[in-house]
């Protein structure tokens, strides 16, 4: 098997991006100035892909599986706090592709619900992401259906690539992007497509730092998993092979607490009407609690990288 930071690279994910651009969107980014969330005067450009298909930047990466790997007529099989489960539910709906999802029971409803809308024959199966992703590995092993990894697999890095494409096209000029880790594919794709040219920032949970003693071990170890984002960020350690790439690219990785991340959510609304689940609003906490501080004059822009929460309520 060839290194992944081989094979994800820009060329590849530009490749990549002519292949799934006909399934999902071009999302937005919104320039604010820092003084409204109570920080110095200063643009921050926040990529909003919380507005993509499934409700989360996953779709990328499930799309790129679906389409570019040979798909058997069992279908395909996925393991998800939640958010991949869901995009690859919506990919394999849209494709026409059988598909079944293994969840833990710390899944979101709004995940799980969004599951079942598309159709996906949906399992939920034990207490964290590794328990879910051990049955998905059982399925596979009874079924041979086509596994689609959450995070360690080629086309998945690349899909979530197409983020960095996007945004360099948007706003070609910044020079730092704040991105939130759980397993490590959204932070490995991106850093591929940039390749040291700017700093890419990886921002985890202190009870979920997976990326964080990875570096310092050298390798993938595995590290605490849970926290208010467990079901997005939490598996129990980053993937074999989006570690070099990480290690390669990604400039450096900071802690944030729940209480931040709740607070940023709380913000984001407030500030902005927009509603970022816990996994999301971790890598914006990383600026607004300080665990990151932008210098004066640095062009920061932050990932936000999905909504599948319930958050808000229209019924009152």
């Amino acid at each position: 098997m060839s290194n992944a930071s081989d094979a994800v690279n820009p060329e590849q994910i530009a490749r990549c991006e002519k292949l799934i651009r006909p399934y999902i969107r071009r999302t937005p980014v919104v320039e604010i100035d820092a003084a409204d969330i109570g920080l110095a005067p200063g643009s921050a450009f926040l990529k909003l892909e919380l507005f993509q298909h499934s409700g989360s930047f996953k779709a990328r990466g499930a799309f790129a599986n679906l389409l570019a790997r040979k798909v058997p007529a069992v279908g395909v099989v996925a393991a998800s706090g939640g958010n991949h489960g869901a995009a690859v539910a919506y990919a394999a709906m849209k494709l026409k592709v059988p598909a079944k999802i293994f969840v833990p029971s710390v899944s979101s409803p709004a995940k799980i619900q969004r599951i079942r809308e598309y159709g996906a024959d949906l399992v939920i199966e034990g207490d964290r992401y590794a328990d879910a992703l051990a049955a998905s590995e059982a399925w596979v092993q009874k079924t041979d259906a086509m596994p689609v990894h959450a995070f360690d697999q080629d086309e998945t890095m690349l899909g979530q690539g197409t983020i960095g494409m996007e945004l360099d096209e948007q706003v070609p000029d910044i020079d730092t992007l704040l991105v939130s880790v759980g397993g490590g594919g959204l932070i490995a794709g991106i850093a591929a497509w940039y390749a040291s040219r700017i700093k890419v920032i990886g921002v985890e949970p202190l009870a979920s730092p997976t990326l964080t003693k990875a570096l310092e071990a050298g390798h993938p170890i595995d590290a605490e998993a849970g926290g208010l984002a467990a079901d997005s960020l939490a598996p129990r350690r980053v993937g074999d092979r989006v570690f070099p790439i990480a290690k390669s690219h990604v400039h450096s990785v900071v802690l944030v607490a729940d209480d931040a991340i709740a607070k940023t959510q709380r913000l984001l609304w407030q500030v902005l009407r927009v509603v970022a689940e816990p996994g999301a609003a971790a890598a914006f906490s990383a600026i607004l609690s300080g665990a990151y501080a932008p210098k004066s004059g640095e062009r920061v822009a932050v990932v936000i990288s999905g909504s599948n929460t319930t958050a808000v309520n229209f019924d009152s």
